[in-house]
Order: C-alpha cells, then structure tokens, then sequence
C-alpha cells in the first residue's frame, strides 16, 4: 500500500512539473504583474499561499507554465514573498468559472519608473526590467490574450527630485506597453502607496495624486487605493494580510473596467 501511495504521489508530481495550460488560447486571460517590490511582494508565504487553484497559471522564470503558488516572483530571492497577484487571480477566477488566469510575473524590487522603458537596466538586479516584462508577455501571448496590466510602483520615485516628473511618465509608460503590444485600448490599473509610507515620505503624495488623476488623463485606466492597509514592519512592504486584500481591490477595479 505504501509503495502504490508513493507511486501514485509520483504520478502527479511528475504531471503538474510537466504540465501546460491546455485551453483555447481566447478562454486564457492573461495579466502582466509590474512594478516594484509591492507588486513582487515581501508578505510572510502561509499555507494558503502555497495552495494551488487549477484555474491559474503562472509563468516562471525559465519562461514556462505551472500553477500558480506564492511567491510568484524571483526579483530578489532571498526577500521574495507573498504580493497582491495570487489573490487577484482568484478573485478573477471566482468571478468568471469559464476561464482560466494566466500571470506574468514581472515586477522588480527598487526598480524606479525611469527604468521601466526600453534599454534601460537596473543594476541591482542586473536586469532591465521593462524589455524583460516585454519579453515575457510576448511568450506569454503565445498562448493566451493579455487582458491587462496590474502597476505597483512609487516608493523609488518618491523624492523632491522625481515625483513631480512621475505623472508624464506614468501616462508615457501605459502608451508604451499598448503601442508595443498593438492592444490600444489594454486595460491599465495602478496601485497607491499607503498611509504608512506617505506618512514618513511627504513626497509619495504627489506620487499617488498622478496615479489617482491617471484615469483622467488615459482612457481605460483606474487606480486602486493602498488605503488602510498595514506594513509588515518595515513602513514600507505590506504585509500578508495586506497584500492579498489588495489584490482583491485591484480585482474589484478590473472588474468595473471590463463592465
């Protein structure tokens, strides 16, 4: 009996590394997770995280498919945890049982906007993180159809120096991606920074007021609020708890785009 379990346990081990969204490629919602390290996520990975949903997908480093667990991204290793994007699929899931959610994971922790344009690299994580999300979504597109854009980003742009600029390349980078990926009218949301962080750097304010008065500016855009929700300790990463609710709210957005 032990050695039919252990075969068995084998069994769909070797299957689910092996194994590929098998879907009309119209019936696969793909979305591209950017930013910084919010959108990668810092939270604590629990059990819930690390449970698979057979409806969503992700793709991994190496540029293939598997289900989806926490974390999602590969920014940095050793900080690496849980963000909003896992919890946002789910809610899309849950929303719509006809489909099946693909991410693509490709946020970079401290990566300021200014990097996330064509050419540019990042030396900290020596990489160059808008080509690399491009790069990825193209692959991605072999097999599914984009159907947004999810954009945390602020806390290295929240200085004397670049915030004031943030608003003309927060609409230049959605102009970017929707001329690159020839979708004109790609859905868009970005995330706020929370009160946590405002509060003990002045100049994240005029970063959020850019993010909120981006749908005003670009059509089939939105923000979603970082309002309320606490850091894991350090005034500056969510938390768990936080960052799946926030991946919940940018659900809920998305949501309200597609009606």
């Amino acid at each position: 009996m032990k050695l039919l379990k252990g075969l068995i346990f084998l069994m769909i081990i070797t299957q689910a590394a092996f194994a590929q969204p098998d879907i009309p490629k119209r019936k696969f919602h793909l979305y591209l997770l950017a930013g910084q390290s919010n959108m990668a996520g810092r939270g604590k990975v629990e059990e819930q995280d690390k449970t698979t949903h057979p409806r969503i997908w992700m793709l991994t480093k190496d540029n293939t498919w598997e289900l989806a667990t926490e974390p999602l991204h590969f920014d940095k290793p050793p900080v690496i945890g849980v963000g909003p994007g896992f919890a946002f699929a789910k809610a899309m899931a849950d929303a719509d049982t006809n489909v099946v959610i693909g991410l693509i994971p490709s946020a970079v922790g401290g990566s300021p906007i200014e990097v996330w344009e064509p050419g540019k690299y990042y030396e900290p994580t020596k990489s160059h993180p808008y080509d690399d999300a491009m790069k990825r979504a193209r692959i991605a597109l072999q097999k599914g159809e984009l159907k947004g854009i999810l954009w945390q980003q602020g806390e290295s742009d929240s200085d004397s120096l670049h915030a004031g600029l943030y608003a003309d390349k927060l609409q230049s980078l959605v102009a970017r991606f929707r001329n690159e990926l020839k979708i004109k009218s790609l859905p868009f949301v970005a995330g706020t920074m929370a009160e946590f962080y405002v509060n003990g750097h002045p100049c994240a304010k005029i970063v959020n007021e850019a993010i909120m008065k981006l749908p005003e500016q670009v059509k089939n855009t939105s923000f979603v609020s970082g309002a309320g929700l606490t850091e894991k300790g350090d005034q500056t990463h969510f938390d768990s708890v936080s960052a799946r609710e926030l991946g919940r709210r940018y659900a809920e957005v998305f949501k309200k785009l597609y009606n």
